[in-house]
């Protein structure tokens, strides 16, 4: 089912076919995150965005990733917010798979891999995400890998036009 999932770090290659999942997407997308310009779904946009988070790889605040099936691109996982001070070695992952890959296991898979990272590369000890209360695919993905709910931060995020709530996790890494 997701034995060929793999993720690695974005690439300026990865522009085309990122646009063309968030293009075909948009609707499926609009209830889970915030207003994007036109731009956003366009190649040039998301080269722009994918050279910002080079540069944040370079100097280690994020580890951008894609998610490949088959070899394809068919979505994201990034860890942001990366703080690997010796006291806090944190960050929160964040992801999505486009609908056509959508229910196949590839992002509890990308999710599992991520955690991997971030214990084995970055050396982090916690890992962060936060879901929609009403996101319920997300909430299970992070459950089968070992997240837990630890509080809701509200009217946290606008979207679709109002305020959300969202659901804050957890994993202390190497348990």
């Amino acid at each position: 089912m997701h034995g060929g999932t793999r993720i690695r770090v974005i690439e300026p290659t990865d522009a085309a076919p990122i646009a063309a999942h968030r293009a075909r997407d948009i609707e499926a997308f609009r209830r889970w995150e915030p207003a994007r310009p036109t731009e956003f779904f366009t190649p040039e946009g998301q080269a722009e965005r994918i050279d910002s988070l080079l540069a944040g790889y370079r100097t280690g605040t994020v580890w951008p990733g894609v998610v490949l099936a088959d070899d394809q691109v068919i979505g994201e996982v990034t860890i942001g917010g990366i703080l690997p001070q010796a006291h806090l070695r944190r960050g929160s992952v964040g992801y999505w798979i486009g609908s056509v890959a959508q229910n196949q296991g590839h992002a509890g898979r990308a999710v599992e891999l991520a955690l991997r990272v971030m214990t084995d590369e970055l050396g982090l000890h916690r890992a962060e995400a936060s879901t929609n209360l009403e996101n319920l695919p997300s909430q299970r993905v992070l459950r089968r890998n070992g997240f837990s709910p630890y509080g809701v931060a509200h009217s946290s995020i606008l979207l679709d036009g109002s305020w959300r709530d969202g659901l804050l996790w957890e994993r202390i890494l190497g348990d």
